[in-house]
């Protein structure tokens, strides 16, 4: 095909518009030849892609909703593959957006039946940005993104209540709301004695005291437990957040 050709399919082609697959619309706003084609998206998003594509429609923006239909990749610097391996930063994004929008996930686990994402973490490029500047390690520990902390009951993932958290520490405050709990948290009644238990694990270490009442050993439970939090909040306190540390030190059953 000669230059003038090229020129009338260049001058035939600039200016078309059509949706993807996945209903956002696109634009040819440079027409090189058949290989190299540049659209614009509605929101000013640029992709060079092949005329086949774009006759095709399939062509994905960074704005496109792809995971359950509120995540996108958002333009930026932060990638989700390095090769073919997922980032740590978005497989703990999908995970988030999993928690909070796959009914699947919400049926199997009951815990995350009211999880949300706040809004802002639906830009992948976003939660990237706070990850890496919030994401630390503990040698010998697994990290953690826990949301509840922080902010007692929180359901909500997002910038202001989330916080990296030691596996060990995170495993302290699990199961602590439970309203289909029928005793106190850490009381257990025994029938043969007739009495009641109070049991919490220390660092591996099982403390069990028995009492006549529900209430006293509710009381002896939440004594240790309290102290127990403070104790790993000292214990870790240079190589954790501030703001984890002073919501153990100061947390109340």
């Amino acid at each position: 095909m000669g230059s003038t050709d090229n020129s009338e399919l260049r001058r035939e082609r600039i200016g078309q518009a059509r949706k993807t697959n996945l209903g956002s619309r696109m634009t040819v706003i440079e027409y090189v030849n058949a290989k190299n084609v540049t659209v614009a998206f509605d929101n000013g998003y640029k992709k060079k892609i092949a005329w086949s594509t774009f006759l095709s429609g399939e062509v994905q923006s960074v704005y496109d909703r792809t995971v359950y239909g509120v995540g996108y990749l958002g333009e930026g610097p932060y990638t989700a593959m390095d090769g073919r391996k997922q980032r740590k930063a978005y497989s703990l994004w999908l995970s988030i957006l999993d928690r909070g929008y796959s009914e699947k996930t919400k049926k199997k686990h009951t815990t995350y039946k009211d999880c949300t994402v706040v809004e802002e973490w639906h830009n992948f490029q976003n939660f990237a940005k706070w990850f890496y500047d919030n994401y630390y390690e503990i040698e010998g520990h697994t990290m953690n993104l826990d949301k509840d902390i922080l902010v007692r009951g929180n359901k909500c993932y997002g910038p202001d209540t989330c916080v990296f958290v030691p596996q060990q520490i995170n495993k302290l405050f699990i199961k602590l709301d439970n309203p289909a709990r029928r005793l106190p948290l850490g009381v257990h009644f025994h029938k043969a004695t007739k009495r009641y238990y109070a049991s919490i694990n220390v660092t591996g270490r099982l403390i069990r005291k028995q009492f006549a009442t529900a209430e006293e050993a509710a009381r002896c439970y939440i004594e240790i437990k309290e102290a127990h939090i403070k104790a790993m909040a000292e214990k870790y306190k240079d190589e954790i957040p501030n703001k984890l540390y002073e919501a153990m030190i100061t947390f109340r059953l």
